[in-house]
């Protein structure tokens, strides 16, 4: 399996709490994967409808909060054209959950499988319109595959779910607490485990030993939780899989600029 990660969808500009890394963009971090089952999009990010009517699709209060740059060439259709596919290729997405900026590209991949957690979309059907789920992005009436949280498989030590139709080495790894059925999604390549964690943390050193929260995006994390207690858990069972996995199993956020460049640095590397 081919894994290309692409920023879809450049937000507020942050800075670190530490000396070193440059203050960057927040990032929407996306997957696209070259797999035995087509081309699978492991996020969306922000959409071409989002770019061109931003407070029609996004709403105006989120747009003033996130400070989107909105650029048309960071949408995941241009960059899947740029690498060399037809965007009708993408037959499958998977997404951590339905919030804004997860799912916007969705209309632009209209004959994809779009698989999800059930209680998530469930959730976003009763709660749209919202400032967390818009309908826009589901209105051409996507493919869903939803899965519920069964519990039935693990994967080193958490929940796991197979999605239907897809490669075994890609995993729902359900991670509570941010949205009513977030999870992330394990991927393995050829160097090991990728996790993708969503919404699960949004800050890198949010998974160290001591954690240390980012001061802006804790904000907006706490903010967006539904399950305080539940999302703190998650974020310890993703410590301890670093503890204990670390060598075998990259854990990274939706929105940390410099876990992004890390993994892009390693990527072009390779």
């Amino acid at each position: 399996m081919r894994i290309h990660h692409l920023n879809c969808g450049s937000v507020r500009r942050i800075e670190a709490t530490y000396d070193g890394p440059p203050a960057a963009h927040a990032v929407n971090h996306c997957l696209l994967l070259e797999t035995s089952a087509g081309l699978v999009l492991v996020e969306t990010g922000l959409g071409l409808g989002d770019v061109r009517d931003p407070d029609g699709t996004l709403g105006a209060d989120w747009v003033r909060m996130s400070e989107p740059v909105l650029a048309e060439e960071e949408t995941a259709v241009r960059q899947v054209a740029r690498l060399g596919f037809d965007p009708s290729d993408v037959a499958h997405i998977v997404l951590t959950h339905l919030d804004i900026d997860h799912c916007g590209g969705l209309p632009d991949f209209p004959d994809a499988t779009v698989h999800v957690l059930a209680p998530e979309l469930d959730a976003a059907l009763a709660q749209a319109p919202s400032f967390r789920y818009r309908p826009a992005h589901w209105a051409h009436g996507p493919r869903w595959a939803a899965y519920a949280p069964d519990g039935a498989e693990t994967w080193y030590g958490l929940p796991a779910i197979r999605p239907r139709r897809l490669p075994s080495d890609i995993l729902l790894v359900p991670l509570g607490g941010h949205t009513a059925g977030h999870t992330g999604v394990a991927v393995r390549g050829a160097d090991g485990w990728l996790l993708h964690c969503g919404d699960a943390y949004y800050y890198h050193r949010e998974l160290h030993p001591d954690p240390e929260p980012h001061p802006l995006l804790d904000l907006v994390q706490v903010s967006s939780e539904i399950d305080r207690d539940l999302r703190l858990d998650t974020q310890s069972r993703l410590r301890a899989l670093v503890r204990d996995h670390g060598d075998e199993v990259t854990p990274f956020s939706a929105h940390d600029p410099w876990e992004f460049a890390a993994v892009t640095d390693q990527q072009a590397a390779v």
